[in-house]
């Protein structure tokens, strides 16, 4: 069993409680994928089921879960994020870049950038530079709370090494909580040529 497959049903498996281990155990084992779509859109199923489901329904490539995991990408809840990103990594749906640039750089949703931000650098796609160069532009303001997003951002910048970066983390390097990974991410950026 895949490994984030293992740690989300673990997770699931006690949230889904006692009560529920029958349904747990069914989404668990069947290799139905419509059955897994239905939780989907049926009506009153708890949260637990529908990330299940759609988590599953990613892992095989089936679309009809990107809905769901975009909304859990954008989860209060970190392991949902995770999860979620995970298995939106493997989706292979044209439309998770730019819903990932959408989360990234909304700034009333800033408190769970993280995950999308780490999405964008995963996948590689052309929404993933300009979003991230947003989205670390505006952490350099005093007192932004969220370090962790934007250091994200660095080392997504600099794993991506894209030129169009280098503004953004030159001007990281003056901000100490970004200054060492900033100056990494500035060495894997390719060689400037001096002009003639």
């Amino acid at each position: 069993m895949d490994e984030e497959l293992r740690s989300l049903t673990g997770r699931l498996r006690h949230e889904a409680g006692a009560r529920a281990a029958f349904a747990y155990e069914r989404l668990v084992a069947t290799g139905d994928l419509d059955e897994l779509a239905g939780v989907l859109t049926a009506p009153q199923q708890p949260l637990w089921a529908r990330e299940l489901a759609a988590f599953r329904l990613g892992l095989a490539g089936d679309r009809r879960a990107f809905e769901t995991l975009v909304l859990l990408l954008n989860h209060r809840d970190p392991q949902r994020c995770a999860s979620a990103a995970y298995a939106l990594a493997r989706l292979g749906d044209p439309r998770t870049a730019r819903a990932a640039a959408a989360l990234a750089t909304n700034e009333l949703r800033v408190a769970y950038a993280l995950h999308p931000v780490r999405l964008l650098v995963e996948l590689r796609a052309p929404e993933a530079v300009p979003a991230l160069i947003t989205t670390l532009a505006r952490r350099f303001r005093p007192h932004d709370p969220y370090r962790r997003v934007a250091l994200a951002c660095v080392e997504g910048l600099g794993a991506l090494g894209d030129e169009r970066a280098r503004a953004v983390l030159n001007e990281a390097l003056a901000h100490p909580p970004l200054a060492q990974a900033a100056a990494g991410a500035l060495k894997r950026l390719p060689v400037q040529r001096a002009p003639r």
